[in-house]
């Protein structure tokens, strides 16, 4: 699949962000262009300006380490943009066909049962493992309370980016929406970096920026992040008002997969949320169980 349109936009778009007075340039007259000329770039980055607009042209293949990190530099990209950045390259240049991670979407992945008794081990916050399409493959039982607006409807399909830009209940679960919706398409258009053969994917943006302008808007940004670590604050309907730190963590035995969990400050407000969550599940699971029994 050829990415040469991603590199080219990836690479207008981070040069569109620096004004003249960022990168230490006369500002100048008569700019037709946002930020950056191509040939300012060039002189940053110390390469001639043939060149380096064959390289936004989307031409990435056979562009060295030392000249990747040239345009890193001269566009001031931070540690995702760059790692974002050399994707693109190896995806240019099909160097990165063995380390691409064998594609999984729910229908073919199942949690081992040891990954699922880890899980199940973690009972103070919710936990869950996703794919970078944004998929919840697997949970804690307070992770599926905690996401029970996702689950609830069945055209979400148990994904992250599906409810927040198509669910209605979304900008309720979410208090902050903006920067919620600014994570998720950043994840994605990592994912998209990361592994541009994913089909499902490419199917999931096409879905989403054909039905949400607020995606769409988002997605033409072409931002990127590490997703690592940091807190949101959420409005369950159950419980309320939660404000939760999150550890995002690589699994190694399962290259593309996260996992998440979410914790809250001790002896907080949003702990007491958790441990009322925590009720509610169970509620929630003992209900038709005790259903059944009457039955």
């Amino acid at each position: 699949m050829d990415n040469t349109q991603e590199v080219r936009e990836f690479l207008t778009s981070r040069r569109a962000k620096i004004t003249p007075e960022q990168a230490g340039m006369p500002s100048g007259p008569r700019r037709r262009v946002p930020g950056l000329r191509r040939s300012e770039v060039a002189a940053l980055a110390d390469m001639s300006v043939e060149y380096y607009a064959k390289l936004e042209r989307g031409n990435l293949a056979g562009a060295s380490p030392a000249v990747l990190e040239a345009v890193a530099r001269a566009l001031r990209l931070d540690d995702a943009e760059r790692a974002h950045l050399l994707r693109l390259a190896q995806a240019a240049d099909g160097s990165d066909t063995l380390a691409r991670p064998r594609r999984r979407t729910p229908r073919q992945w199942a949690p081992h049962r040891s990954l699922q008794w880890t899980l199940d081990a973690i009972t103070a916050g919710p936990a869950f493992v996703r794919n970078g399409r944004m998929d919840i493959l697997a949970t804690n039982q307070l992770a599926r309370a905690f996401y029970d607006d996702v689950y609830a409807t069945p055209h979400n399909q148990a994904n992250l980016a599906r409810f927040q830009f198509l669910d209605p209940a979304a900008p309720r679960f979410y208090p902050d929406w903006d920067q919620a919706a600014d994570i998720v398409v950043a994840i994605l258009r990592t994912e998209a970096g990361r592994d541009p053969h994913d089909k499902d994917l490419h199917d999931l943006v096409g879905e989403l920026s054909t039905r949400s302008d607020a995606f769409r808007t988002r997605w033409g940004a072409h931002d990127v992040r590490h997703h690592g670590t940091g807190s949101k604050r959420y409005h369950h309907q159950a419980v309320g008002e939660l404000t939760l730190a999150y550890e995002g963590l690589d699994m190694a035995a399962e290259p593309g997969l996260t996992l998440t969990v979410y914790t809250a400050e001790p002896a907080s407000p949003s702990e007491e949320g958790l441990r009322l969550l925590a009720s509610w599940a169970a509620t929630q699971e003992a209900t038709p169980i005790a259903r059944q029994a009457a039955g």
